[in-house]
């Protein structure tokens, strides 16, 4: 036993030697190692399993449903995963690993995986989370119309016609919730311009660092520091500010008020 520990001691310290220095190919161009895709894949799969188990899956297969499925997938989609008859993007085909066949997703996968996968996506895979762009009446539609997709010729694909059956509301949320909009700004890809103390990104400091924010008088220079003067100025920037940098980035406005409580709780 005591071998066995060392030789893994050795192993994790060579691995993190190989990564400290540079020895590991991070190019798209270099494929994983057979044992780490495998790895990966395996966690990755028993992951999405473990968190799907209680996910109720409602009534699927409603004519309207799919067709508002069929239009979701193709603005969301199509452009990773590709379709019958139809090819990934070029960036998609360049990616490693590449994105899922959905064909076989959809015969393998029962549906609360492939609704918790849509909108919690997977990290370091380029999966993206639509929690943040789809409600989960919108995600269960892509799920619909995904366990189509084993069933579908390419002839048949081209001619589905897709249908967004109205226009999405905001959820009216009572409460902000700080712990969602953690994550949020994550999604909002807040961390590639600031640093925010207790969200892990890049070090990249574009904008102003964000500590301390909740005690700052003033936002952009010119609003009081209020939480809805921090949603106004997520939500629409160059309103307040035209001269600002900062782009519309789409935050809803739930989305908005979680990151403001956040945002409220750096002092």
């Amino acid at each position: 036993m005591r071998v066995l520990l060392g030789a893994m001691v050795v192993a994790a310290a060579a691995a993190v030697a190989a990564f400290w220095f540079g020895a590991y190919n991070v190019a798209a161009t270099a494929e994983h190692f057979a044992i780490t895709h495998w790895l990966l894949d395996r966690g990755m799969l028993r992951s999405v399993k473990q968190r799907a188990r209680s996910i109720a899956v409602p009534s699927l297969g409603d004519p309207a449903q799919i067709r508002r499925g069929v239009a979701l997938f193709r603005e969301h989609c199509v452009q990773c995963h590709g379709a019958p008859g139809i090819a990934p993007a070029a960036f998609a085909l360049g990616m490693t690993p590449p994105p899922a066949n959905l064909v076989y997703t959809a015969r393998e996968w029962q549906p609360q995986e492939i609704f918790w996968m849509i909108k919690n996506g997977a990290r370091m895979t380029g999966m993206p989370a639509w929690q943040f762009r789809l409600s989960d009446e919108e995600i269960w539609a892509v799920v619909a119309f995904a366990r189509e997709l084993p069933a579908l010729s390419p002839q048949t694909y081209r001619e589905l016609k897709g249908e967004d059956t109205g226009v999405r509301t905001e959820v009216a949320v009572a409460t902000a919730d700080a712990d969602r909009g953690r994550i949020a700004i994550n999604q909002y890809a807040c961390t590639t311009c600031h640093s925010i103390p207790g969200v892990v990104g890049p070090d990249a400091p574009v904008g102003p660092p964000l500590a301390g924010i909740a005690k700052r008088a003033v936002l952009a220079g010119i609003l009081p520091n209020t939480p809805e003067n921090m949603v106004r100025w997520l939500r629409a920037p160059q309103d307040v500010s035209p001269l600002s940098a900062m782009p519309n980035l789409g935050v809803s406005a739930r989305d908005a008020r979680d990151i403001a409580a956040y945002l409220a709780t750096l002092k």
